[in-house]
């Protein structure tokens, strides 16, 4: 699988599904994973997308297979939307329709903000663009004590729902355990009080916010919110959905974007 040297720190892991028609020339598509996940997470929106654009999934720094910089290295989501834009640069690509779910959906709104001549569009999955709870520095201190696997199995009613599939969430905690412990801290703590409000009212991209219904850790309303900042943002829930959608009806979240795609040219 290809990698790509974004700095002297950083070898990026990416792969590339396109089976388009092989005398078309299709926009791309950037999926951009959440913290504490790798590429592998957007399995099943890959068959949907990839017949129609080309898509390409790639291992945020210090995630999956890409390389987990030492302890101490400064985080930011600027620099999480600086490395995306060098892997775009090394594609040869200037414009992408950017989706992202959690925290890399944050990114996204980062990199829309940041980067606005290179989005076609952005789409948001479950993310947060506010930190100013205390989950994030509670998480962090759970990460610290007892590890990223004992994390991701303590919040998996909040990640997938009440009734998650057991074959699911035994996989997502396992893909989850491959991140090093000190990189899902520090990007937790680095996120605390962050408030990404101002940033959102700026973005100029067609965008799309897909959410859950209401349910235990995903009030609707800070769904509503985003897409009220954003102007011009739709938004596109799940009904009766719990936990991050883009995981438990991923067919349905796909479905949805490759239409929002298809209505933005």
């Amino acid at each position: 699988m290809p990698t790509v040297r974004i700095d002297d720190a950083l070898e990026m892991f990416y792969c590339i599904d396109d089976f388009t028609d092989p005398w078309r020339t299709p926009d791309t598509v950037l999926l951009h994973h959440g913290n504490g996940k790798n590429h592998r997470f957007w399995w099943a929106w890959v068959p949907i997308l990839a017949r129609h654009y080309r898509v390409v999934r790639m291992d945020a720094r210090g995630f999956g297979d890409s390389t987990a910089p030492p302890s101490g290295y400064p985080w930011s989501i600027e620099g999480f939307a600086t490395d995306v834009a060098r892997l775009l640069d090394h594609l040869g690509v200037q414009k992408v329709h950017y989706v992202g779910e959690t925290v890399g959906g944050t990114i996204g709104l980062q990199f829309a903000y940041q980067y606005p001549e290179r989005v076609k569009s952005l789409t948001t999955s479950t993310s947060p663009f506010k930190f100013l709870g205390p989950y994030y520095r509670e998480s962090a201190d759970f990460v610290q004590k007892n590890g990223v696997e004992a994390w991701a199995r303590s919040s998996m009613s909040r990640r997938l729902g009440k009734d998650a599939n057991p074959a699911l969430a035994e996989w997502y905690a396992q893909q989850m355990s491959r991140t090093k412990p000190w990189v899902v801290m520090e990007t937790l703590r680095y996120l605390q009080g962050k408030d990404l409000t101002e940033r959102l009212r700026r973005i100029k991209a067609p965008t799309l916010v897909i959410a859950p219904g209401d349910s235990v850790g995903h009030p609707s309303e800070v769904y509503r919110e985003q897409q009220q900042l954003i102007p011009g943002a739709r938004l596109f829930m799940v009904p009766g959905a719990g936990g991050f959608v883009q995981h438990t009806h991923p067919d349905v979240c796909a479905h949805a974007v490759l239409d929002f795609l298809r209505s933005v040219g």
